[in-house]
């Protein structure tokens, strides 16, 4: 399967990047390519929508843990939205919904 990547900014400060396709070891690199360098960027917002995300394994995963660990060493804001529950349940089962900032729509709401 493919992942299709489109980075909008919005602003100076914050960047929205919008995933349609699966998450998996195949498509995990480019997902990292596109997600680390706006997470380097510092104290810059950024949002990642899943909401066309139905599938997603552990490679996944590891590349939102990453992108987390870089966002807080850089002073930047990494928050996922529109989470699919299929999805969701991933973040749940591995705890990291209790690290992560979750939302359910990506103009506010919360998990």
């Amino acid at each position: 399967m493919n992942l299709t990547i489109n980075v909008v900014n919005e602003g100076p400060m914050k960047s929205v990047v919008y995933l349609v396709g699966e998450i998996d070891a195949y498509t995990a690199p480019n997902l990292k390519e596109a997600l680390i360098p706006l997470t380097r960027q510092e104290e810059h917002h950024v949002e990642v929508d899943l909401a066309e995300i139905n599938y997603m394994d552990s490679t996944g995963l590891g590349t939102f843990i990453g992108a987390l660990k870089s966002s807080k060493e850089y002073n930047s804001k990494l928050t996922l939205v529109n989470i699919q529950d299929r999805v969701l349940r991933l973040f749940k089962i591995t705890g990291l919904d209790e690290i992560m900032d979750l939302r359910a729509s990506i103009r506010g709401g919360s998990e």
